[in-house]
């Protein structure tokens, strides 16, 4: 079955399949979209429709979106960040910003060691950052993709994303570093339950996408890098329902 087909069964016993496009997949053991092109980012305490825990997860857009997009992803992901720069700018400004569609940022890293710091890092982040000034973990995001290295050459280490972050407004370096030093493994778990739940709705890749109509029980699936045009079907094919 191909994940154009819209179907929430599919997802949740694990028929997932693969687009084109572009993705790495898991196993069981420069234009960037900037501050300025983001609605808001807030948080929730639901748990969403397809069983996502949404506590603890940075969200862009209006609480009151009609569709919610998820989006598993890997700092290290080079399609991941592929789709930063070329399609997630436009979706942001034609679905997210006049208040359409909501996006759910889920870490799921695939690299090993550095991939899971990194997600780590962005629980830290938005831990410190969602009560005060909730956009500034757009800064750091974008931040961390435009730094994207070789995978596991060293670039999303503790040390670098620590540099990083000290050139970020609204981000506080020397608080995510104890962040880090005293909070890791309890973000590790999280990580490490969201991967897991990921897991038993089929999905398997970096990136990939779940497109929901909060409503109705209508569901789309992408797979990998893919352009604007199979957001803007999907998106459609769910406010058709």
């Amino acid at each position: 079955m191909s994940l154009d087909q819209p179907s929430r069964r599919a997802l949740v016993t694990g028929l997932v399949g693969v687009l084109g496009g572009g993705a790495y997949f898991l196993t069981r053991s420069g234009d960037t979209a900037t501050q300025e092109q983001v609605s808001s980012f807030h948080s929730s305490d639901e748990t969403s429709a397809l069983g996502v825990d949404l506590a603890g997860k940075p969200i862009m857009g209006s609480p009151e979106a009609p569709i919610q997009m998820y989006y598993w992803t890997d700092f290290q992901c080079p399609f991941c960040g592929k789709f930063e720069r070329e399609t997630l700018p436009d979706l942001v400004r034609e679905y997210v910003d006049p208040g359409t569609v909501r996006i759910v940022f889920i870490s799921l890293p695939y690299f090993g060691d550095d991939s899971m710091t990194a997600a780590v890092a962005g629980k830290c982040v938005w831990d410190q950052v969602r009560d005060a000034e909730p956009s500034a973990y757009w800064n750091w995001h974008t931040a961390v993709f435009e730094e994207q290295g070789e995978k596991n050459s060293g670039w999303a280490a503790t040390e670098n994303l620590l540099e990083y972050t000290r050139s970020v407004d609204g981000v506080d370096a020397d608080a995510l570093e104890t962040c880090l030093d005293e909070r890791r493994s309890t973000f590790e778990t999280q990580v490490d339950a969201d991967a897991e739940h990921a897991r038993s709705l089929g999905v398997s890749a970096t990136p990939t996408f779940a497109i929901v109509d909060r409503d109705a029980d209508s569901l789309e699936t992408l797979v990998g890098a893919q352009p604007k045009a199979r957001f803007d079907e999907a998106i459609e094919r769910i406010q058709s329902e």
